[in-house]
């Protein structure tokens, strides 16, 4: 079967089915694992080449709606009549949904429940530790800089601080994405603060930006030093990867 993936998160799905050998194409932020990085590579997550997509002649398309402006990508494989799938997940459970689908998809069934219950039951074991935390730290999760962009309570990271032993400080907040601005991030006074800019790798990332914001130098969390910069791509992809970030998240926090 020939595979071709448009966005990171659905090429670590086919990674965690253990099919990559599958995949014939993929977007050019897909990196991981190793062995895509020598696939073609089909454009950035936004405007996909789909006349690349056409050429590799693809058995199935993994798209996804994760980010806004993804729907062009869906509207150019309609029109070339591209066989596809959709994954927008916001949940863990959606996620582990998705394990399932995209295993049905290529002709994989029982493999795709099998790994999604192994997900699920990985969850399930950090729910049981969390629940035996008696103190649970607020972390602010800041996915871009100005303007201030941060999950709200129906995000994935959201149920990660929980699990992780810890809470988000823009739980009450509904909708997924919030954008914010730094009052009102010094208001809700975090006790952890966590970079994860959205594209951007560790080493370009400086603690230096947050300590300079106006205000913030009053915040525990930066007088002693817990600001953390965190892979991105273990917090901002909804894939089976974000329980390698819950691992490294809950060893940071307890």
């Amino acid at each position: 079967m020939r595979i071709v993936s448009i966005c990171p998160s659905n090429t670590e799905i086919i990674a965690y089915l253990g099919k990559t050998e599958l995949l014939v194409g993929v977007d050019n932020y897909s990196d991981y694992p190793e062995q895509v990085l020598s696939l073609p590579k089909l454009g950035p997550d936004l405007s996909i080449d789909l006349d690349k997509v056409e050429e590799l002649k693809p058995d199935l398309v993994l798209a996804s709606l994760s980010v806004p402006g993804m729907d062009q990508n869906i509207k150019g494989l309609i029109k070339r009549e591209l066989p596809y799938i959709i994954l927008n997940p916001n949940s863990l459970e959606e996620i582990a949904e998705d394990i399932r689908t995209v295993g049905a998809a290529i002709g994989e069934p029982e493999l795709g429940k099998e790994r999604a219950a192994e997900f699920s039951a990985e969850i399930e074991k950090y729910k049981t530790s969390a629940m035996n935390e008696e103190y649970k730290p607020a972390l602010y999760w800041e996915w871009w800089p100005k303007p201030i962009f941060t999950p709200g309570r129906t995000n994935w990271l959201s149920e990660i601080s929980e699990l992780a032993g810890a809470y988000n400080v823009f739980y009450d907040l509904e909708q997924a994405n919030v954008q914010t601005d730094w009052d009102e991030v010094r208001k809700r006074r975090p006790d952890h603060i966590c970079m994860v800019w959205v594209g951007v790798k560790e080493e370009k990332m400086n603690p230096d930006h947050v300590r300079k914001r106006p205000g913030w130098a009053d915040l525990e969390a930066v007088r002693e030093g817990r600001i953390h910069i965190l892979e991105e791509s273990l917090y901002c992809r909804p894939s089976p990867r974000l329980l390698e970030g819950l691992k490294k998240l809950y060893a940071l926090l307890h």
